[in-house]
This record gives C-alpha cells, structure tokens and sequence, in this order.
C-alpha cells in the first residue's frame, strides 16, 4: 500500500476547476486523480495534465466521445479503480 493520495473529485462541471486549484497546493508526487462524473468533462485543461496520470472510469469516459483520447488519460474498469483505491493510504473525496 502506497502512503500516498488517491483524489477523487466527483464535483459538477462547474465546481471541478476550483478544486484541482485547491488540489495543487498538496498534491505531491506519487498521488493519483480519478475524475468523476461532468468532472471527466476538464480532462483536457491544462491544470489537470500537469498533474500526470489522471484515471477516468470507462462509464464516465463514454461522455467524452469514442474519438477522445489524452496522453494523460487512463481509463479503467470499475474493478480497475476498485484495486487503485486499495493501493492508496487515503482516498480523498471532493465533490
């Protein structure tokens, strides 16, 4: 088990970009970001890519289009994100 972060930010769209905002200030190497729901929708902003890998669930990728896809992006299954959430010390919620 790592004794980084998992974030999972779950917010509507327009509430996501303030929390990656408030997200930079304790991200730290080796923490992940799962985007959630219309929070998949910034996957694309370039405060999001400076944060590295960002996972997205494949139910929640399929609003962006079968087209779309960012070198940042990692779309997992749900028993994917089951397991990333067991790798973390903490799982921190923003909604």
């Amino acid at each position: 088990m790592s004794n980084n972060s998992l974030y999972l930010v779950q917010s509507c769209y327009s509430n996501t970009l303030q929390h990656i905002q408030q997200l930079q200030s304790v991200y730290t190497t080796g923490d992940a970001l799962v985007l959630m729901g219309e929070a998949v929708l910034h996957i694309a902003d370039e405060q999001i890519q400076k944060l590295g890998t960002c996972f997205v669930l494949d139910n929640d990728a399929q609003i962006l289009g079968c087209d779309v896809h960012f070198n940042h992006m990692h779309v997992c299954t749900y028993a994917e994100f089951a397991d990333l959430c067991l790798k973390y010390q903490r799982c921190i919620t923003l909604k």
